[in-house]
């Protein structure tokens, strides 16, 4: 369901709350979360754009998360990646149909709407925060997996 810019995404923000409020390179971020580093720097750049991140050039620079994780929701990263989209005519264009979605894609946009939903109730922090033994996403230093 998400692509894997949006993982990778949620990967770069999920390490950069762990490191909060410092910031970490690129290389250190594409390092610690398994992500190519060429594919990381263009994520970090459209995170960026989105100002879910901001850029700091020069010693004890990189990047950092522009809210606290307790303010920056799953949801505000997916939406700054790509945002999801919601079904609000026909997806066939039938004019029978008009604005009434069919019992199917009403279904669908039901199903999209909870996703969206619970992403926008869940902060980095509660990730974080969660007593899971599994580590969010991707190896965070200091923590056992």
């Amino acid at each position: 369901m998400l692509s894997q810019t949006v993982e990778y995404a949620l990967r770069a923000v999920v390490y950069l709350a762990d490191q909060s409020p410092n910031a970490r390179t690129t290389s250190q971020i594409a390092e610690a979360t398994h992500v190519p580093p060429a594919y990381m720097s263009k994520v970090l750049q459209g995170l960026c754009r989105a100002k879910v991140l901001r850029s700091q050039r020069g010693i004890g620079g990189g990047m950092s998360l522009v809210n606290a994780p307790e303010e920056l929701t799953i949801l505000d990263v997916v939406n700054a990646v790509e945002p999801i989209g919601r079904i609000e005519s026909c997806p066939l264009g039938l004019k029978v149909h008009g604005v009434h979605l069919c019992a199917l894609h009403r279904r669908l946009d039901n199903a999209l709407a909870a996703v969206e939903d619970a992403f926008r109730s869940t902060t980095l922090a509660e990730v974080l925060a969660d007593p899971n033994p599994s580590v969010p996403l991707c190896d965070l230093p200091g923590r056992s997996t």
